[in-house]
């Protein structure tokens, strides 16, 4: 049977470090909040099936409301469930809530709540990659120059920078091979605890896995800190908005 393309929507995280008083997914830009700005880029893809998304458990009715406000309509019955003890954990949550509904051999975008600067061709290249290599990890070379530091106040390593990429969202997969990718961390001495685990790529590769990159674009910012927010606030451009607002009207 063929499997759905599939958007895995993590925004579980309480964004401490943005110092606001709500979550940072829940904040606004041009009056509609991150998290929705990031759901309408995946719900107006002509190549995506469904969303799934971890929230945290006590926001999921205030997510829904704006789920059903702002038509997201491919978030199926049950698809917003309660986010987990860390980020890797709400994926693993959504990747087996979404495993209820559909086959092994369905894509997964894994993507941040609060990463809204995501366009279509980035969307398919995703999908694509996934077809044809098995997976795909959107990624930028790094621009500056990268090193080690093992105390934070003293170089060791200085890296060749034609050979450092940074890791950015989505990262797309089988359903299968990350959900079986999570179960054998799951069950090691460390499991998430595991230092080397960061991000989707970074678990699939501590379990022996090849990943394919794909080139992404160095606007598309996860929000993390104030800066970032002031920066998306640069970056959400008038174009971008007005496509939303036609889409939105067209839609209704």
């Amino acid at each position: 049977m063929k499997g759905k393309n599939i958007a895995i929507i993590f925004a579980g995280g309480r964004g401490d470090r943005m110092g606001a008083d709500i979550p940072k997914q829940f904040l606004k830009i041009y009056g509609k909040e991150i998290i929705i700005h990031t759901l309408e880029k995946f719900q107006y893809n002509d190549n995506i099936d469904l969303i799934y998304v971890g929230c945290i458990k006590e926001y999921i009715d205030e997510l829904e409301k704006l789920v059903k406000r702002y038509n997201i309509t491919k978030i199926p019955v049950g698809g917003i469930i309660p986010g987990g003890t860390s980020g890797q954990d709400t994926i693993y949550r959504v990747l087996k809530r979404a495993r209820e509904d559909n086959f092994d051999n369905s894509i997964c975008l894994i993507h941040d709540g609060v990463r809204p600067l995501i366009g279509d061709k980035l969307i398919n290249d995703n999908i694509n990659s996934v077809k044809k290599y098995g997976s795909s990890v959107t990624a930028v070379k790094s621009f500056e120059t990268p090193f080690i530091s093992e105390d934070s106040e003293n170089v060791l390593k200085v890296l060749e920078r034609n050979n450092v990429y940074v890791a950015k969202a989505p990262q797309s997969f089988y359903l299968k091979d990350i959900l079986e990718a999570h179960e054998k961390i799951r069950n090691t001495e460390m499991g998430y605890n595991n230092p080397r685990i960061v991000d989707s790529c970074s678990l699939m590769k501590e379990c022996g896995k090849t990943v394919h990159i794909v080139e992404g674009n160095r606007g598309n910012i996860k929000v993390t800190t104030v800066e970032d927010y002031i920066t998306l606030l640069a970056n959400l451009s008038v174009k971008d908005q007005e496509q939303i607002y036609r889409l939105n009207h067209k839609e209704n």
